[in-house]
């Protein structure tokens, strides 16, 4: 894992939205990488971020506001791999738990095996604050694992809300892979996106982190993470 450094952004491998999917298609038909492979990369790779930011705290605790699409299957990811560690973790899925599928389900059941703690957010505009609040109460940090690069089009629903109320708790933020709400490509927010202290990207800087002098307001810190497949389409 490397940190990115902007004044020097021609070094770095920088991707579109489009040229992420099909380096991960690639990655999945090509060379055969399972697609459950390619998230347990890049979760652990966040996690070996936030367990190392955490070394110094007593009994420090995270909360993780997962999707329902793969990032939040990477928010799976990184939740047992801090729970192994005696990290306490609250795992909150924003949106419909039936939505989730695939490899992020897969991962889903592993945590409740473990017994993880697991909650769902109530989309509900009236009660968003007070859950956040409540859910990131005593925690060091929160991780933004809800929405990642494939976002198009502005945040629906009680999304904005939700994002809105993440950014005012006052903990650290870490963003996974992209900070939910801004676009890939423009870096711009879908009105809004999280502000992010930490954003691990996974296999390449993303082209809205540089197309937008203002993203970096939005993404802190950003380190770029191997998903373990060399090479591209």
């Amino acid at each position: 894992m490397i940190e990115f450094d902007p004044r020097e952004a021609d070094k770095y491998v920088i991707m579109t939205r489009d040229e992420v999917r099909r380096l991960d298609a690639w990655a999945i038909d090509s060379l055969g990488v399972p697609g459950v492979v390619l998230m347990e990369n890049a979760g652990r790779s966040c996690a070996e971020l936030i367990i190392d930011r955490l070394k110094a705290a007593d009994r420090p605790r995270v909360c993780i506001f997962c999707g329902t699409g793969n990032n939040g299957g990477d928010g799976f990811v990184i939740a047992r791999h801090l729970a192994i560690v005696d990290i306490g973790v609250l795992v909150v899925i924003c949106g419909d738990k039936e939505r989730i599928k695939g490899d992020a389900l897969t991962n889903l059941a592993v945590i409740e095996r473990m017994d993880v703690a697991v909650e769902r957010m109530e989309m509900d505009g009236d009660r968003i604050l007070s859950q956040v609040r409540e859910l990131a109460s005593g925690c060091e940090m929160l991780v933004d694992a809800i929405f990642g690069t494939g976002l198009q089009g502005e945040l629906r629903g009680e999304y904005p809300e939700l994002i809105t109320c993440l950014n005012s708790c006052g903990a650290e933020i870490v963003a996974v892979d992209i900070p939910s709400g801004m676009d890939c490509d423009t870096g711009l927010p879908l009105p809004i996106c999280t502000e992010a202290s930490f954003t691990v990207t996974f296999a390449a800087v993303k082209k809205g982190f540089v197309a937008c002098p203002e993203a970096h307001a939005a993404t802190g810190t950003v380190f770029v993470a191997s998903i373990g497949a060399a090479g591209g389409p």
